[in-house]
């Protein structure tokens, strides 16, 4: 990549600020609850992401599995849901229920026992 185009991190930085600016407001619209948002940080007012960025290069099938599982399980450990499956914005529900009616996921790379 083009160091003029930016780092990933820096890209990562800009979709992380502009995505939460548009969150945000149209949570705001909505009339939610923005108090869970509200920052620690001197200068700052709400925070919707996390700081930091963790990229991780995906070297075989069995590791790309595991970070499936990871994200999979993330809403679970949350205690947002009792399955993967459950949550409506998770792949989850499309390798085990075959629901792609959120967005398409191709599923065919990894058999359902790989991500179990």
């Amino acid at each position: 990549m083009e160091q003029s185009k930016g780092t990933i991190p820096d890209i990562m930085r800009d979709i992380k600020k502009y995505s939460a600016w548009d969150i945000l407001e149209k949570l705001r619209n909505d009339k939610r609850d923005l108090s869970l948002f509200k920052s620690n940080v001197l200068g700052q007012k709400m925070q919707l992401w996390m700081h930091r960025f963790d990229d991780k290069v995906i070297r075989d099938q069995s590791m790309l599995c595991n970070t499936v599982r990871y994200i999979h399980n993330n809403p679970v450990e949350k205690g947002l849901v009792e399955k993967p499956e459950d949550y409506k914005y998770s792949s989850a529900m499309n390798y085990f229920n075959g629901d792609h009616s959120v967005i398409y996921v191709d599923t065919g790379w990894a058999p359902i026992e790989m991500l179990s």
